[in-house]
């Protein structure tokens, strides 16, 4: 059975993917444990109660586990863990994934490029996401983040084309924008992720690189290098694409070291923004259990998700993000 289709009192023996673990400690002072299990269509919690020292070896985060137990009150009790038996599930089962195929997404992605008028923003981009470019195939799989949006294979091709495709449909809308700029920086704006981020397929960790430099440093530098390999690539269009790559958080105590100071970079950052936000509600949406209308408190929205239209007609959760 999928988490998606769990109730009350069903016996569970299955392979799910260990999303969150938290040691807890009873009045006693004897540990238990707190899990999120989960497959491609949500998560639910779990507890273990006992035999938390011996079980501990199975459990790591982004580790898929067989689980025995019983679902009661929207969560699960383990009984049993223990390590899957190789060949007994799909991992493509445990993943979340983009609501559209890669081969569309990229298809989408080439007709975007194709509006960047520029010369050297046309190489630029062909130079990092380019089909013959030696970054395409990283940038075509990897994840957009480790856990709020799009977490999943491919998520940083669909985030950065639909950020793209929102900047150049608005770029018409408000005046002054430079069009050619905007967009080559919407689709490159989180190009650092592809060495801030690993994934081996189903787990998703920050890299050394990530950790001591962050993304928005090193997709600056990314950028910048390629830049420096086009002949005759003019200063002020680099500096306009590259301003847009560390502003794009939008605040110093987010992480940019420079706030938005151009349209094209304010335009980008909060796309940007309101990309991730939503995101977040596609993520909420498939973990909801069935008949509940609000999220419990998510960080990444600084309150819950509500879903009034979608639950009350019955229809089914969206298919999109993690």
């Amino acid at each position: 059975m999928l988490v998606c289709e769990l109730s009350d009192g069903c016996e569970i023996d299955q392979v799910l993917l260990v999303r969150e673990v938290e040691s807890c400690h009873k009045r006693d002072g004897g540990e238990f444990l707190r899990l999120g299990l989960g497959d491609r269509t949500g998560v639910m919690a779990a507890t273990i109660w006992d035999g938390v020292a011996e079980l501990r070896r199975h459990i790591r985060r982004g580790q898929p586990v067989r689980v025995i137990g019983r679902c009661d009150g929207g969560e699960i009790t383990v009984r049993a863990l223990r390590a899957p038996a190789e060949g007994s599930f799909d991992p493509a089962d445990l993943l979340a994934g983009p609501p559209r195929p890669a081969e569309a997404m990229e298809s989408e992605l080439r007709e975007l490029v194709a509006t960047v008028r520029n010369p050297h923003l046309g190489a630029l981009l062909d130079a990092i996401v380019g089909p013959h470019a030696p970054t395409w195939p990283a940038f075509r799989d990897a994840p957009a983040a480790k856990l709020y949006h799009q977490a999943y294979a491919h998520g940083l091709l669909e985030h950065s084309l639909t950020v793209g495709q929102a900047v150049h449909a608005m770029s018409a809308t408000f005046p002054g924008i430079d069009h050619d700029v905007a967009v080559t920086g919407a689709i490159l704006h989180d190009v650092g992720k592809l060495e801030a981020y690993a994934s081996d397929g189903l787990r998703i960790e920050m890299t050394d690189a990530g950790r001591l430099q962050g993304e928005i440093v090193l997709g600056y530098t990314r950028v910048r290098r390629a830049i420096e390999a086009i002949e005759g690539f003019p200063a002020e269009r680099a500096e306009a694409v590259l301003h847009v790559i560390l502003s794009h958080h939008g605040s110093l105590q987010h992480g940019s070291p420079v706030v938005p100071c151009t349209r094209e970079a304010t335009l980008v950052h909060f796309v940007d923004n309101l990309g991730g936000r939503l995101g977040a509600f596609d993520r909420l949406e498939k973990e909801l259990p069935e008949g509940e209308r609000w999220s419990a408190y998510d960080r990444a929205l600084g309150s819950g998700a509500y879903f009034a239209a979608g639950r009350a007609s019955g229809s089914a959760p969206a298919a999109a993000a993690a």
